[in-house]
């Protein structure tokens, strides 16, 4: 998701830098704007160093990165990350918003890291957190906690060129889930839930969109049940827009999530969406299940009967969908999620200066 903040800031004319932190070159698989100044902070370390001494230097070539550039604020993603980017920023004077784009109560975390965690997320200006349902339970394990924003992720503006396409009459019919293939996504209970139904619904196939750990087992439980001609595997794609709109129906078993990006993505394009009510994310897309259909996260059978319900009716499915659409695009529109943002800029203190002239230099 920084890939699509980044984007979008540049190309309204913010001074935006990307700073590839703890990994060495190689290709983003999300696409960066040609604006964008990306930097690889191993470009400036230059040691064959491993463990915690190329650590060591990574982390003083970070704190030498931010002060040479003078941001205005510096605005960091991912846990570990932000546990460097706070205490390389600290004495700089450069404001620090420190991004969880996780459920960080739920993400399973060494011990090491949540400790560093209570130690340094407060002294961050603010910790962005994608829910509200994510505050209190956060601040229970932190204490000293103050400084917390709700700032919910944009849905790509390049989504909405997509809509979602009209069978033809006859043709099969797609249940479309997408993520890494790793048990924290439960994918095996979402095969389990559709197997119930394949033998009342022989037009409907299940599409998995993925690569991860689980693979070989969920290969081997479709292969059991049979079903290797109604469930796929097919991997990971750069298309997978173009592969929700000629799904029928979005799928989403998370044990947990942050704010899940595909199935925004997918009630953008208008597919109607049935989700686990996990901790946290389904329930503020779906505003309380209005936009899209929530089930028990513990309750396979209400998954299967959520399904059938769907399966159906056609026109179920197209209001649901339609609902959708209309309810992501207005609440999570790049230009809705911008304006949370310059008002977050607003209260550290960032907008001072050439900010103020229309010149904002972030440094994610």
């Amino acid at each position: 998701m920084a890939a699509t903040l980044v984007n979008a800031w540049a190309d309204r004319g913010d001074d935006v830098t990307l700073v590839s932190t703890f990994s060495g070159r190689g290709d983003c698989f999300y696409e960066i704007s040609s604006r964008v100044r990306v930097m690889y902070l191993a470009d400036l370390v230059r040691s064959t160093a491993t463990g915690a001494l190329n650590a060591w230097r990574r982390f003083i070539a970070l704190r030498r990165l931010i002060r040479m550039t003078c941001a205005d604020v510096v605005v960091s993603f991912l846990a570990h990350v932000n546990i460097a980017v706070i205490a390389a920023s600290r004495g700089t004077g450069i404001p620090v918003i420190a991004c969880e784009h996780t459920n960080p109560i739920a993400a399973p975390r060494g011990r090491f890291q949540r400790f560093m965690a209570r130690r340094l997320y407060p002294r961050a200006d603010v910790l962005a957190v994608l829910t509200a349902g994510i505050v209190d339970p956060l601040r229970k394990e932190i204490p000293a906690l103050r400084n917390v924003a709700v700032l919910p992720n944009p849905v790509d503006a390049d989504v909405l060129r997509f809509w979602k396409m009209p069978g033809a009459p006859g043709s099969r019919k797609r249940v479309l889930a997408a993520g890494r293939l790793h048990p924290i996504k439960q994918f095996d209970v979402l095969i389990d839930a559709f197997a119930t139904l394949a033998n009342e619904f022989p037009d409907w196939d299940l599409y998995i969109w993925g690569e991860g750990p689980t693979r070989d087992a969920l290969a081997r439980q479709i292969g059991t049940l049979k079903l290797g001609g109604r469930v796929f595997l097919p991997g990971m794609t750069r298309e997978l827009w173009a592969e929700m709109a000629k799904a029928d129906i979005y799928a989403l078993t998370s044990r947990f999530e942050g704010l899940p990006m595909a199935m925004m993505e997918a009630m953008a394009i208008g597919l109607p969406c049935v989700a686990f009510d996990c901790p946290s994310g389904p329930r503020e897309l779906t505003r309380d299940g209005r936009d899209g259909v929530l089930v028990d996260r513990r309750d396979v059978g209400g998954l299967a009967a959520a399904f059938r319900e769907l399966f159906s009716s056609e026109h179920l499915r197209g209001e649901l969908g339609r609902k959708a659409a209309v309810s992501v695009r207005e609440r999570f529109s790049t230009a809705v999620i911008l304006a949370r943002w310059d008002r977050l800029y607003a209260r550290v203190g960032a907008i001072r200066g050439r900010y103020e002239s229309g010149s904002r230099h972030h440094l994610p």
